[in-house]
Protein backbone atom coordinates (compact mmCIF):
# COMPACT_ATOMS: atom_id res chain seq x y z
CA UNK A 1 0.00 0.00 0.00
CA UNK A 2 1.36 3.37 -1.20
CA UNK A 3 0.95 6.86 0.06
CA UNK A 4 1.51 10.51 -1.45
CA UNK A 5 3.02 13.00 0.70
CA UNK A 6 0.68 15.88 2.42
CA UNK A 7 1.00 19.49 2.00
CA UNK A 8 1.94 19.02 6.08
CA UNK A 9 5.19 17.61 4.88
CA UNK A 10 4.50 14.68 6.51
CA UNK A 11 6.74 11.36 4.84
CA UNK A 12 5.69 9.07 3.12
CA UNK A 13 6.98 6.24 5.31
CA UNK A 14 4.93 8.12 8.51
CA UNK A 15 1.64 8.49 6.39
CA UNK A 16 1.93 4.73 5.77
CA UNK A 17 2.26 3.91 9.30
CA UNK A 18 -1.08 6.34 10.03
CA UNK A 19 -2.98 4.31 7.68
CA UNK A 20 -1.60 1.07 8.83
CA UNK A 21 -2.85 1.88 12.40
CA UNK A 22 -6.38 3.28 11.08
CA UNK A 23 -6.62 -0.47 9.49
CA UNK A 24 -5.77 -2.06 13.08
CA UNK A 25 -7.99 -0.44 15.02
CA UNK A 26 -10.81 -1.08 12.38
CA UNK A 27 -10.18 -4.60 12.94
CA UNK A 28 -11.53 -5.54 16.54
CA UNK A 29 -9.44 -7.74 18.33
CA UNK A 30 -11.59 -9.98 20.97
CA UNK A 31 -10.33 -11.83 24.14
CA UNK A 32 -9.87 -14.92 22.61
CA UNK A 33 -7.49 -13.38 19.95
CA UNK A 34 -5.44 -11.38 22.50
CA UNK A 35 -4.92 -14.69 24.86
CA UNK A 36 -3.91 -16.74 21.95
CA UNK A 37 -1.71 -14.05 21.04
CA UNK A 38 0.18 -13.78 24.46
CA UNK A 39 0.76 -17.13 24.50
CA UNK A 40 2.11 -17.29 21.21
CA UNK A 41 4.00 -14.56 22.41
CA UNK A 42 5.36 -16.47 25.50
CA UNK A 43 6.46 -19.52 23.27
CA UNK A 44 8.32 -16.84 21.01
CA UNK A 45 6.02 -17.12 17.98
CA UNK A 46 4.82 -14.66 15.74
CA UNK A 47 0.63 -15.03 15.28
CA UNK A 48 -1.12 -13.56 12.91
CA UNK A 49 -5.11 -13.36 12.14
CA UNK A 50 -5.09 -13.73 8.51
CA UNK A 51 -7.65 -14.41 5.65
CA UNK A 52 -11.23 -13.66 5.71
CA UNK A 53 -10.79 -13.03 9.22
CA UNK A 54 -9.54 -9.92 8.62
CA UNK A 55 -11.52 -9.41 5.35
CA UNK A 56 -14.88 -9.97 7.02
CA UNK A 57 -13.40 -7.48 10.02
CA UNK A 58 -12.68 -4.30 7.90
CA UNK A 59 -16.11 -4.73 5.86
CA UNK A 60 -18.06 -4.46 9.55
CA UNK A 61 -19.20 -8.19 9.01
CA UNK A 62 -19.53 -10.68 11.89
CA UNK A 63 -16.09 -12.76 12.84
CA UNK A 64 -17.32 -15.80 14.75
CA UNK A 65 -14.58 -17.87 13.52
CA UNK A 66 -10.82 -16.55 13.55
CA UNK A 67 -8.42 -17.99 11.18
CA UNK A 68 -4.65 -17.21 11.87
CA UNK A 69 -1.33 -17.87 10.73
CA UNK A 70 1.89 -18.35 12.56
CA UNK A 71 5.83 -19.63 12.36
CA UNK A 72 5.55 -22.17 14.73
CA UNK A 73 5.53 -25.67 13.31
CA UNK A 74 2.20 -27.49 14.46
CA UNK A 75 3.60 -29.38 17.03
CA UNK A 76 4.65 -26.51 18.47
CA UNK A 77 1.54 -25.26 18.02
CA UNK A 78 -0.50 -28.46 19.73
CA UNK A 79 1.83 -27.83 22.73
CA UNK A 80 0.66 -23.90 23.07
CA UNK A 81 -2.66 -24.73 23.03
CA UNK A 82 -2.20 -27.66 25.45
CA UNK A 83 -4.23 -26.41 29.22
CA UNK A 84 -5.68 -23.70 27.06
CA UNK A 85 -8.70 -24.40 24.47
CA UNK A 86 -11.60 -27.01 26.01
CA UNK A 87 -11.48 -29.03 22.44
CA UNK A 88 -8.49 -29.35 20.17
CA UNK A 89 -8.13 -31.55 16.55
CA UNK A 90 -5.33 -31.90 14.37
CA UNK A 91 -7.32 -33.54 11.74
CA UNK A 92 -5.76 -31.07 9.25
CA UNK A 93 -1.82 -30.82 10.99
CA UNK A 94 -0.53 -32.59 8.17
CA UNK A 95 -1.45 -29.72 6.08
CA UNK A 96 0.14 -27.20 9.15
CA UNK A 97 -3.41 -26.88 10.63
CA UNK A 98 -4.74 -27.35 13.90
CA UNK A 99 -8.27 -26.12 15.30
CA UNK A 100 -9.58 -25.43 18.65
CA UNK A 101 -12.47 -24.52 20.67
CA UNK A 102 -12.64 -21.84 23.38
CA UNK A 103 -16.19 -20.81 24.69
CA UNK A 104 -18.12 -19.96 21.67
CA UNK A 105 -14.99 -19.61 19.34
CA UNK A 106 -13.53 -21.53 16.82
CA UNK A 107 -9.96 -20.72 16.05
CA UNK A 108 -7.86 -22.32 13.65
CA UNK A 109 -4.31 -22.02 13.26
CA UNK A 110 -2.00 -22.61 9.99
CA UNK A 111 1.60 -22.90 9.88
CA UNK A 112 2.87 -20.09 6.91
CA UNK A 113 2.54 -22.51 3.57
CA UNK A 114 4.26 -22.12 0.56
CA UNK A 115 2.93 -25.00 -0.77
CA UNK A 116 3.53 -26.39 -4.85
CA UNK A 117 0.30 -28.00 -6.52
CA UNK A 118 0.96 -30.62 -8.74
CA UNK A 119 -1.78 -28.91 -11.44
CA UNK A 120 -3.69 -32.75 -11.62
CA UNK A 121 -5.51 -33.39 -8.64
CA UNK A 122 -4.76 -29.73 -7.17
CA UNK A 123 -3.37 -31.71 -3.85
CA UNK A 124 -0.99 -29.60 -2.60
CA UNK A 125 2.63 -30.63 -1.86
CA UNK A 126 2.44 -29.13 1.62
CA UNK A 127 5.75 -26.79 2.42
CA UNK A 128 6.26 -24.67 5.47
CA UNK A 129 6.66 -21.15 4.66
CA UNK A 130 9.50 -18.86 6.61
CA UNK A 131 7.88 -15.99 6.70
CA UNK A 132 4.38 -13.98 6.54
CA UNK A 133 5.13 -13.17 3.05
CA UNK A 134 5.45 -16.35 1.88
CA UNK A 135 1.74 -17.05 3.59
CA UNK A 136 -0.07 -14.46 1.66
CA UNK A 137 1.12 -14.43 -1.72
CA UNK A 138 -0.33 -17.79 -1.95
CA UNK A 139 -3.64 -16.83 -1.12
CA UNK A 140 -6.04 -16.86 -3.50
CA UNK A 141 -7.71 -13.24 -3.83
CA UNK A 142 -5.67 -10.13 -2.45
CA UNK A 143 -8.71 -9.14 -0.88
CA UNK A 144 -7.88 -12.53 1.80
CA UNK A 145 -3.97 -11.79 1.36
CA UNK A 146 -4.09 -9.51 4.37
CA UNK A 147 -3.10 -10.27 7.98
CA UNK A 148 -2.39 -8.19 10.82
CA UNK A 149 0.34 -9.31 13.37
CA UNK A 150 -0.62 -9.76 17.11
CA UNK A 151 2.48 -10.81 18.86
CA UNK A 152 5.07 -7.90 17.96
CA UNK A 153 5.03 -4.71 20.91
CA UNK A 154 2.46 -2.79 18.31
CA UNK A 155 0.00 -4.34 15.99
CA UNK A 156 0.77 -4.16 12.76
CA UNK A 157 -1.13 -4.65 9.17
CA UNK A 158 0.46 -6.74 6.33
CA UNK A 159 -0.67 -6.11 3.03
CA UNK A 160 2.03 -7.20 0.50
CA UNK A 161 -0.41 -7.62 -2.44
CA UNK A 162 -3.21 -4.58 -2.19
CA UNK A 163 -5.83 -6.10 -0.86
CA UNK A 164 -7.13 -3.07 1.06
CA UNK A 165 -6.99 -1.05 -1.90
CA UNK A 166 -8.72 -3.36 -4.07
CA UNK A 167 -11.63 -4.02 -0.88
CA UNK A 168 -12.35 -0.57 -1.24
CA UNK A 169 -12.73 -1.02 -4.79
CA UNK A 170 -14.60 -3.43 -4.95
CA UNK A 171 -12.19 -5.40 -6.96
CA UNK A 172 -11.37 -9.35 -6.94
CA UNK A 173 -7.91 -9.67 -8.09
CA UNK A 174 -5.43 -12.33 -7.69
CA UNK A 175 -1.86 -11.94 -5.73
CA UNK A 176 -0.23 -13.49 -8.24
CA UNK A 177 -1.39 -14.40 -11.92
CA UNK A 178 -4.74 -15.34 -11.95
CA UNK A 179 -3.65 -18.18 -14.50
CA UNK A 180 -1.53 -19.80 -12.13
CA UNK A 181 -3.57 -19.05 -9.23
CA UNK A 182 -6.46 -21.39 -10.81
CA UNK A 183 -4.24 -23.72 -12.34
CA UNK A 184 -3.01 -24.49 -8.65
CA UNK A 185 -6.85 -24.75 -7.53
CA UNK A 186 -9.29 -24.68 -10.44
CA UNK A 187 -12.37 -24.12 -7.50
CA UNK A 188 -11.11 -20.80 -6.94
CA UNK A 189 -13.00 -19.86 -10.13
CA UNK A 190 -16.23 -20.74 -8.72
CA UNK A 191 -15.31 -19.41 -4.82
CA UNK A 192 -14.65 -16.33 -7.49
CA UNK A 193 -18.02 -15.99 -8.23
CA UNK A 194 -19.24 -16.83 -4.47
CA UNK A 195 -17.30 -13.70 -3.42
CA UNK A 196 -19.24 -11.52 -6.02
CA UNK A 197 -22.56 -12.74 -4.70
CA UNK A 198 -21.39 -12.96 -0.90
CA UNK A 199 -19.35 -9.65 -0.93
CA UNK A 200 -20.72 -7.73 -3.76
CA UNK A 201 -16.89 -7.27 -5.85
CA UNK A 202 -16.24 -7.25 -9.15
CA UNK A 203 -13.37 -9.36 -10.71
CA UNK A 204 -10.70 -7.43 -12.59
CA UNK A 205 -10.51 -8.49 -16.39
CA UNK A 206 -7.51 -9.98 -16.36
CA UNK A 207 -9.74 -12.57 -13.55
CA UNK A 208 -12.39 -12.80 -16.02
CA UNK A 209 -10.55 -13.93 -18.59
CA UNK A 210 -8.61 -16.47 -16.74
CA UNK A 211 -12.14 -17.48 -15.71
CA UNK A 212 -13.19 -17.79 -19.47
CA UNK A 213 -9.92 -19.92 -20.75
CA UNK A 214 -9.48 -22.14 -17.86
CA UNK A 215 -13.21 -22.94 -17.08
CA UNK A 216 -12.80 -26.58 -18.24
CA UNK A 217 -10.48 -27.09 -15.58
CA UNK A 218 -13.03 -27.37 -12.74
CA UNK A 219 -13.68 -31.05 -14.12
CA UNK A 220 -10.24 -31.75 -11.60
CA UNK A 221 -12.91 -30.78 -8.71
CA UNK A 222 -15.19 -33.13 -6.41
CA UNK A 223 -18.70 -32.49 -6.90
CA UNK A 224 -19.04 -31.96 -3.18
CA UNK A 225 -16.38 -29.68 -2.89
CA UNK A 226 -17.94 -28.32 -6.49
CA UNK A 227 -21.68 -28.06 -4.52
CA UNK A 228 -19.95 -26.79 -1.01
CA UNK A 229 -19.02 -23.41 -3.25
CA UNK A 230 -22.46 -22.94 -5.47
CA UNK A 231 -24.79 -23.43 -2.21
CA UNK A 232 -23.24 -20.68 -0.24
CA UNK A 233 -22.86 -18.68 -4.15
CA UNK A 234 -26.95 -19.34 -4.06
CA UNK A 235 -27.55 -18.19 -0.77
CA UNK A 236 -25.33 -14.65 -1.18
CA UNK A 237 -26.69 -11.20 -1.49
CA UNK A 238 -26.29 -11.00 -5.02
CA UNK A 239 -26.80 -14.61 -6.56
CA UNK A 240 -27.84 -13.33 -10.07
CA UNK A 241 -24.35 -11.42 -10.66
CA UNK A 242 -22.38 -14.78 -9.70
CA UNK A 243 -24.74 -16.99 -12.14
CA UNK A 244 -23.98 -14.04 -14.62
CA UNK A 245 -20.34 -14.12 -14.25
CA UNK A 246 -20.29 -17.98 -14.31
CA UNK A 247 -22.78 -18.17 -17.28
CA UNK A 248 -20.36 -15.48 -19.58
CA UNK A 249 -17.22 -17.21 -18.56
CA UNK A 250 -18.88 -20.66 -19.57
CA UNK A 251 -18.09 -21.75 -15.86
CA UNK A 252 -21.49 -22.92 -15.50
CA UNK A 253 -20.95 -25.56 -18.14
CA UNK A 254 -19.43 -27.22 -15.75
CA UNK A 255 -21.69 -26.71 -12.85
CA UNK A 256 -25.25 -26.18 -14.04
CA UNK A 257 -25.26 -26.71 -17.97
CA UNK A 258 -28.80 -26.60 -17.90
CA UNK A 259 -29.09 -22.81 -17.06
CA UNK A 260 -26.93 -21.34 -20.23
CA UNK A 261 -29.36 -23.75 -22.63
CA UNK A 262 -31.91 -21.56 -21.33
CA UNK A 263 -31.04 -19.02 -23.59
CA UNK A 264 -32.11 -20.88 -26.74
CA UNK A 265 -35.49 -20.55 -25.97
CA UNK A 266 -37.48 -17.65 -26.45
CA UNK A 267 -39.93 -16.69 -23.58
CA UNK A 268 -42.96 -17.53 -24.47
CA UNK A 269 -45.00 -14.36 -23.59
CA UNK A 270 -41.95 -12.44 -25.17
CA UNK A 271 -41.40 -10.35 -22.10
CA UNK A 272 -37.82 -11.30 -22.01
CA UNK A 273 -35.32 -11.94 -24.83
CA UNK A 274 -35.01 -15.59 -23.14
CA UNK A 275 -35.91 -17.80 -20.56
CA UNK A 276 -32.73 -17.51 -19.04
CA UNK A 277 -32.90 -14.25 -18.13
CA UNK A 278 -36.64 -15.16 -16.69
CA UNK A 279 -35.37 -17.45 -14.54
CA UNK A 280 -33.05 -14.73 -12.94
CA UNK A 281 -35.93 -12.50 -12.30
CA UNK A 282 -38.00 -14.95 -10.67
CA UNK A 283 -35.09 -16.10 -8.39
CA UNK A 284 -34.95 -12.60 -7.60
CA UNK A 285 -38.31 -12.00 -6.84
CA UNK A 286 -38.38 -14.76 -4.98
CA UNK A 287 -35.50 -13.77 -2.46
CA UNK A 288 -37.75 -10.71 -2.10
CA UNK A 289 -40.35 -13.13 -1.07
CA UNK A 290 -37.78 -14.59 1.53
CA UNK A 291 -39.19 -13.86 5.53
CA UNK A 292 -36.97 -16.21 7.32
CA UNK A 293 -33.64 -15.71 5.65
CA UNK A 294 -31.98 -17.06 2.81
CA UNK A 295 -33.88 -20.39 1.63
CA UNK A 296 -31.51 -22.22 -0.55
CA UNK A 297 -34.71 -24.92 -2.02
CA UNK A 298 -36.76 -21.90 -2.99
CA UNK A 299 -33.63 -20.22 -4.68
CA UNK A 300 -32.97 -22.96 -6.66
CA UNK A 301 -36.26 -23.84 -7.10
CA UNK A 302 -36.62 -20.33 -9.12
CA UNK A 303 -33.68 -20.78 -10.87
CA UNK A 304 -34.30 -24.43 -12.42
CA UNK A 305 -37.74 -24.04 -12.59
CA UNK A 306 -38.11 -23.36 -16.32
CA UNK A 307 -34.87 -25.65 -17.45
CA UNK A 308 -37.21 -28.37 -19.15
CA UNK A 309 -38.26 -25.54 -21.62
CA UNK A 310 -35.41 -25.86 -24.33
CA UNK A 311 -36.23 -29.73 -24.24
CA UNK A 312 -39.87 -28.97 -24.74
CA UNK A 313 -40.25 -26.00 -27.12
CA UNK A 314 -42.40 -26.79 -30.03
CA UNK A 315 -43.71 -23.94 -32.77
CA UNK A 316 -47.73 -24.23 -32.61
CA UNK A 317 -49.64 -23.90 -35.91
CA UNK A 318 -50.77 -19.94 -35.09
CA UNK A 319 -46.96 -18.94 -34.59
CA UNK A 320 -47.07 -19.26 -30.79
CA UNK A 321 -44.21 -20.98 -29.04
CA UNK A 322 -45.31 -23.82 -26.66
CA UNK A 323 -43.26 -26.06 -23.72
CA UNK A 324 -45.97 -28.68 -22.82
CA UNK A 325 -44.80 -30.61 -19.42
CA UNK A 326 -41.81 -28.45 -19.36
CA UNK A 327 -42.69 -28.42 -15.83
CA UNK A 328 -42.56 -32.38 -15.92
CA UNK A 329 -39.15 -32.58 -18.10
CA UNK A 330 -37.94 -29.83 -15.70
CA UNK A 331 -38.47 -31.79 -12.89
CA UNK A 332 -36.50 -35.14 -13.96
CA UNK A 333 -33.51 -32.43 -15.08
CA UNK A 334 -33.37 -30.85 -12.03
CA UNK A 335 -33.28 -34.00 -10.19
CA UNK A 336 -30.60 -35.59 -12.20
CA UNK A 337 -28.54 -32.70 -11.53
CA UNK A 338 -28.50 -32.03 -8.39
CA UNK A 339 -27.73 -35.74 -7.61
CA UNK A 340 -24.59 -35.48 -9.87
CA UNK A 341 -23.92 -32.46 -7.51
CA UNK A 342 -24.32 -34.67 -4.45
CA UNK A 343 -27.29 -32.52 -2.97
CA UNK A 344 -28.89 -34.00 0.01
CA UNK A 345 -32.11 -36.11 -1.10
CA UNK A 346 -34.20 -33.95 1.23
CA UNK A 347 -32.73 -30.93 -1.59
CA UNK A 348 -32.91 -32.89 -4.44
CA UNK A 349 -36.69 -34.07 -3.27
CA UNK A 350 -38.09 -30.65 -2.47
CA UNK A 351 -36.56 -28.69 -5.57
CA UNK A 352 -38.05 -31.51 -7.80
CA UNK A 353 -40.97 -31.52 -6.13
CA UNK A 354 -41.27 -27.24 -6.59
CA UNK A 355 -40.23 -27.49 -9.98
CA UNK A 356 -43.09 -30.15 -10.72
CA UNK A 357 -45.59 -28.27 -9.27
CA UNK A 358 -45.27 -24.26 -10.23
CA UNK A 359 -47.46 -24.90 -12.95
CA UNK A 360 -50.20 -26.04 -11.42
CA UNK A 361 -51.54 -22.94 -10.11
CA UNK A 362 -52.65 -21.65 -13.52
CA UNK A 363 -55.31 -24.21 -13.99
CA UNK A 364 -56.87 -22.47 -11.31
CA UNK A 365 -58.59 -19.59 -13.96
CA UNK A 366 -60.46 -17.33 -12.15
CA UNK A 367 -61.04 -19.40 -8.90
CA UNK A 368 -63.13 -22.55 -11.50
CA UNK A 369 -61.14 -25.20 -8.85
CA UNK A 370 -63.57 -27.43 -7.29
CA UNK A 371 -62.99 -27.49 -3.32
CA UNK A 372 -61.54 -31.34 -4.62
CA UNK A 373 -58.75 -29.86 -6.63
CA UNK A 374 -58.23 -27.04 -3.87
CA UNK A 375 -57.44 -29.98 -1.56
CA UNK A 376 -55.17 -31.56 -3.79
CA UNK A 377 -53.14 -28.69 -4.61
CA UNK A 378 -53.11 -28.37 -0.68
CA UNK A 379 -51.89 -32.21 -0.32
CA UNK A 380 -49.60 -32.20 -3.24
CA UNK A 381 -47.72 -29.68 -2.09
CA UNK A 382 -47.24 -30.96 1.68
CA UNK A 383 -44.62 -28.95 3.80
CA UNK A 384 -43.33 -27.11 0.44
CA UNK A 385 -47.08 -25.09 0.27
CA UNK A 386 -45.30 -21.88 1.44
CA UNK A 387 -42.86 -22.05 -1.02
CA UNK A 388 -44.75 -23.01 -3.90
CA UNK A 389 -47.15 -20.10 -2.88
CA UNK A 390 -43.56 -17.72 -3.08
CA UNK A 391 -42.70 -19.63 -6.78
CA UNK A 392 -45.43 -19.56 -7.97
CA UNK A 393 -46.15 -15.25 -7.38
CA UNK A 394 -42.68 -15.27 -8.41
CA UNK A 395 -43.14 -16.96 -11.65
CA UNK A 396 -45.16 -13.73 -13.06
CA UNK A 397 -42.49 -11.59 -14.87
CA UNK A 398 -44.63 -9.78 -17.03
CA UNK A 399 -44.96 -5.82 -18.10
CA UNK A 400 -48.40 -5.98 -18.63
CA UNK A 401 -49.38 -4.23 -15.63
CA UNK A 402 -53.18 -5.47 -15.80
CA UNK A 403 -52.12 -8.93 -16.36
CA UNK A 404 -49.97 -8.95 -13.43
CA UNK A 405 -52.72 -7.60 -10.93
CA UNK A 406 -54.75 -10.32 -12.70
CA UNK A 407 -52.63 -13.42 -12.29
CA UNK A 408 -51.96 -11.74 -8.39
CA UNK A 409 -55.87 -11.49 -7.70
CA UNK A 410 -56.46 -15.25 -8.77
CA UNK A 411 -53.37 -16.46 -6.12
CA UNK A 412 -54.88 -13.84 -3.34
CA UNK A 413 -58.00 -15.71 -4.53
CA UNK A 414 -56.58 -19.57 -4.01
CA UNK A 415 -54.63 -18.32 -0.65
CA UNK A 416 -58.26 -17.26 0.60
CA UNK A 417 -59.94 -20.43 -0.49
CA UNK A 418 -56.98 -22.62 1.44
CA UNK A 419 -57.47 -20.59 4.36
CA UNK A 420 -61.32 -21.28 4.99
CA UNK A 421 -60.91 -24.67 4.17
CA UNK A 422 -58.68 -25.18 6.49
CA UNK A 423 -60.93 -23.65 9.15
CA UNK A 424 -63.82 -26.40 8.46
CA UNK A 425 -61.41 -29.27 7.67
CA UNK A 426 -57.76 -30.61 8.52
CA UNK A 427 -56.68 -29.56 5.64
CA UNK A 428 -52.73 -29.78 5.84
CA UNK A 429 -53.13 -33.52 7.33
CA UNK A 430 -55.87 -34.97 5.46
CA UNK A 431 -56.19 -39.03 6.20
CA UNK A 432 -59.32 -41.30 4.84
CA UNK A 433 -62.13 -41.45 6.44
CA UNK A 434 -61.30 -44.72 7.68
CA UNK A 435 -57.76 -45.98 8.65
CA UNK A 436 -56.26 -49.02 7.55
CA UNK A 437 -57.28 -51.06 10.80
CA UNK A 438 -60.95 -49.89 10.31
CA UNK A 439 -60.54 -51.04 7.07
CA UNK A 440 -59.88 -54.45 7.81
CA UNK A 441 -62.65 -54.80 10.55
CA UNK A 442 -65.38 -53.76 8.05
CA UNK A 443 -64.34 -55.98 5.57
CA UNK A 444 -63.07 -58.80 7.02
CA UNK A 445 -60.13 -59.14 5.04
CA UNK A 446 -56.22 -59.45 6.47
CA UNK A 447 -53.25 -57.18 6.27
CA UNK A 448 -52.44 -56.73 2.36
CA UNK A 449 -52.65 -55.24 -0.87
CA UNK A 450 -55.64 -55.45 -0.78
CA UNK A 451 -55.64 -53.19 1.92
CA UNK A 452 -54.26 -50.29 0.56
CA UNK A 453 -56.36 -50.37 -2.51
CA UNK A 454 -58.96 -49.71 -0.25
CA UNK A 455 -56.88 -46.94 1.75
CA UNK A 456 -56.19 -44.92 -1.26
CA UNK A 457 -59.95 -45.14 -3.05
CA UNK A 458 -61.33 -44.14 0.50
CA UNK A 459 -58.34 -41.09 0.25
CA UNK A 460 -59.58 -40.25 -3.04
CA UNK A 461 -63.03 -40.04 -1.72
CA UNK A 462 -61.95 -37.66 1.09
CA UNK A 463 -60.13 -35.09 -1.22
CA UNK A 464 -63.75 -35.45 -3.54
CA UNK A 465 -66.27 -35.10 -1.18
CA UNK A 466 -64.27 -33.84 2.03
CA UNK A 467 -65.16 -35.32 5.38
CA UNK A 468 -67.96 -37.77 5.49
CA UNK A 469 -70.12 -38.99 8.13
CA UNK A 470 -68.97 -42.53 9.61
CA UNK A 471 -72.18 -44.23 8.44
CA UNK A 472 -71.48 -42.75 4.84
CA UNK A 473 -67.87 -43.69 5.08
CA UNK A 474 -68.46 -47.33 5.59
CA UNK A 475 -71.32 -47.44 2.90
CA UNK A 476 -69.12 -46.03 0.38
CA UNK A 477 -66.28 -48.31 1.77
CA UNK A 478 -69.13 -51.30 1.48
CA UNK A 479 -69.79 -50.15 -2.33
CA UNK A 480 -66.68 -49.96 -3.33
CA UNK A 481 -65.80 -53.86 -2.14
CA UNK A 482 -68.85 -54.90 -3.89
CA UNK A 483 -67.96 -53.20 -7.50
CA UNK A 484 -64.33 -55.39 -6.73
CA UNK A 485 -65.95 -58.26 -5.92
CA UNK A 486 -65.69 -58.58 -2.05
CA UNK A 487 -68.90 -58.58 -1.18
Amino acid sequence: MSAPATASGAAPAELLRAQENAVVQMVTIGPVAEQLAARFADAGHRLYLVGGSVRDALLGRDVSDLDFTTDARPEEILRVLRGWSDAVWDTGIDFGTVGARVGDTTVEITTFRADAYDRVSRKPVVSFGESIEDDLVRRDFTVNAMAVELTGSQRRFVDPHGGLAALAAGVLDTPTAPEDSFADDPLRMLRAARFVSQLGLTPSERVVVAMTNMAGELSRITRERVQAELTKLILGKHPRRAIELMVDTGLCEQVLPEVPAMRLAIDEHMQHKDVYTHSLVVMEQAIDRETEGPDLVLRLAALLHDVGKPATRRKEPDGRVSFHHHEVVGAKMVRKRLRELKYPKAIVDDVSKLVFLHLRFHGYSGGEWTDSAVRRYVTDAGPLLDRLHKLVRSDCTTRNRRRAAALQRNYDSLEERIARLREKEALDAIRPDLNGNEIMEILGIPPGPLVGKAYKHMLALRMERGPLPREEAEAELRRWAAENGLA
